[in-house]
């Protein structure tokens, strides 16, 4: 079947896109440098057959959550990026929405960082992109609890050891950062809807928005309890990317430490077991 414009760019775009440059091993003898289609979907969250589909051109109208997360996985520059949406037949978001674009300089920076837990959420703590060792510490999410937002309020939570004091100044804090972020991003579908699924099933989240609560993420230390290696107490900081409204979490411990020890194990047998797990 012959492909569409969209499968073509795909294709093309895939081509182009070693392994190395987004942060994927070479791995063994290849037909291609780019990217195979699996790497493609695992790096978006799709599947292969769907991302097959769509070269082919027998997917035709992909949502924009896929188009973003392809934009994401191809490491896409702006124009580049509104192409896609172009090709899809969507537009791209717009200023009154949350920026989930990720910069190459960003994706860049996060390579460089390999040996550290990193993630990158949107203004609406969406989380966009997490490296191998922050996915092995925190575990893999998906669906509903890739928003920090939900999974506090309505999900399993996390690995993070809180007391009723941490955990309600953590409570304040989200809801007061989605707030001001709905005051900044007022035309966003996606943020009106989360925020009136949060008030509608969480009784705590409706009372914190209804009272005003302030708040602020700040520098702290966490206890973090892993299945694997035990409890780890690390440094979590979370830094702010100017223009594009981006939060990157950080993990990091203490130099000669147990926790530096048992985030080094983690960083051989979690995503030893993570990649593991995928490839199953």
């Amino acid at each position: 079947m012959a492909s569409t414009g969209l499968g073509t760019a795909l294709r093309h775009w895939r081509d182009h896109v070693t392994p190395q440059s987004v942060g994927l091993p070479a791995g063994g003898r290849r037909r291609a440098a780019g990217l195979r289609r699996e790497e493609l979907a695992q790096l978006a969250g799709i599947s292969a057959d769907y991302v097959i589909r769509l070269e082919q051109g027998r997917a035709t109208t992909p949502s924009a959550q896929v188009v973003e997360a392809l934009a994401r996985a191809l490491r896409l520059p702006q124009e580049e990026r509104a192409h896609l949406f172009r090709l899809a037949g969507l537009a791209a978001p717009g200023p009154g929405t949350v920026p989930r674009h990720i910069t190459p300089s960003v994706h860049r920076m996060l390579d460089r960082l390999a040996g550290t837990p990193v993630a990158v959420f949107d203004a609406a703590w969406n989380q966009l992109l997490a490296n191998p060792l922050y996915t092995a510490l925190m575990g893999e999410r998906h669906g509903d609890d890739l928003n920090g937002v939900r999974r506090n309020f309505l999900g399993a939570g996390s690995r993070v050891r809180y007391t009723p004091e941490s955990r309600g100044a953590l409570e304040a804090a989200l809801v007061a950062d989605l707030r001001r972020t709905a005051g900044q991003y007022p035309a966003d579908r996606d943020l009106r809807s989360l925020i009136a699924d949060l008030r509608r099933r969480s009784t705590r989240f409706a009372e914190l928005w209804d009272s005003g609560a302030v708040g602020r993420h700040e520098a702290a230390r966490k206890t973090i309890d892993h299945p694997d290696v035990g409890a780890l107490t690390l440094d979590c900081d979370v830094l702010s990317v100017a223009g594009s409204d981006l939060r990157i979490m950080v993990y990091t411990a203490e130099p000669g430490t147990d926790d530096a020890d048992r985030l080094a194990l983690l960083g051989v047998i979690g995503t030893q077991s993570l990649v593991a797990e995928r490839r199953s």
